[in-house]
């Protein structure tokens, strides 16, 4: 059963988010090149891996936010859940600023296409993500809604969006 299906945003809106968040021009243009598909790495995996399309190294305390190049449009119902890897949180300190990605069905509507963005921290000192590195994982969840008012919101935005 498919309930999703992953993209790249459009060139030009990767690009805007690297320079937003720091990352060289040269690098972005060609780091989007080389951004793959989500993919599980197994049959028996519930996760789609994401690979870092830059080389990003941490300081003790540092956040940096790792623009993806995925959108993903998903059934109405639905969530993409994102984690990092295990091993980026036993081997190296890696966690979620946010401890856990919520990925919206509507958010590929997003005025940013739905560009998947991941923010990360460490406590440790001298921590590398290597570029093509597989980093963090996506997990679709089905979910359920309580009795409530109707919700006739339509989201325009990602990160905090729904809270304006």
């Amino acid at each position: 059963m498919f309930v999703a299906q992953f993209f790249k945003v459009s060139k030009e809106q990767f690009l805007k988010d690297a320079l937003k968040f720091g990352y060289d021009e040269n690098e972005a243009l060609e780091a989007y090149d080389k951004i793959t598909l989500p993919h599980r790495a197994t049959i028996a995996s519930a996760g789609y891996d994401f690979k870092s399309p830059f080389d990003v190294t941490f300081k003790k305390g540092d956040r940096h936010m790792i623009p993806t190049g995925i959108r993903c449009v998903m059934e109405e119902g639905y969530v993409l859940k994102v984690y990092p890897r295990s091993s980026l949180g036993l081997k190296r300190g890696i966690r979620l600023q946010n401890t856990v990605g919520i990925i919206d069905a509507d958010y590929y509507k997003a005025e940013n296409e739905g560009h998947i963005m991941i923010a990360l921290t460490t406590d440790l000192d001298d921590v590398k993500i290597e570029k093509e590195e597989r980093f963090c994982q996506g997990i679709f969840s089905k979910y359920y809604l309580a009795k409530e008012e109707e919700v006739a919101k339509v989201r325009t935005g990602g990160y905090g969006s729904s809270g304006k």
